[in-house]
């Protein structure tokens, strides 16, 4: 799992943390863990994506399919990037 800067101020500077997990959503719960409030950044009380945070796994962005129930396998790379308004 990987976070931009714009995460750094959750994730102790980390950019990058190894995360074994079937699902997304269990990889954001288990970061959480990790790095205790990346969760409320990500997800909403209803634990829904926040629309202002795209997931991708691999290169593909997970509202395309199941969304937090996207399964994962060995080796897939889940990042997690805020959108970033501006003009």
């Amino acid at each position: 799992m990987s976070f931009p800067a714009a995460l750094r101020q959750f994730t102790r500077d980390k950019s990058k943390i190894d995360i074994d997990a079937l699902t997304v959503e269990e990889v954001i719960l288990k970061a959480d863990n990790l790095l205790p409030g990346l969760k409320a950044f990500i997800l909403d009380e209803n634990m829904s994506l926040r629309r202002f945070v795209n997931i991708f796994v691999n290169d593909d962005d997970i509202r395309s399919g199941v969304g937090l129930l996207t399964k994962l396998r060995d080796g897939d790379h889940v990042q997690i990037i805020p959108a970033v308004a501006g003009g």
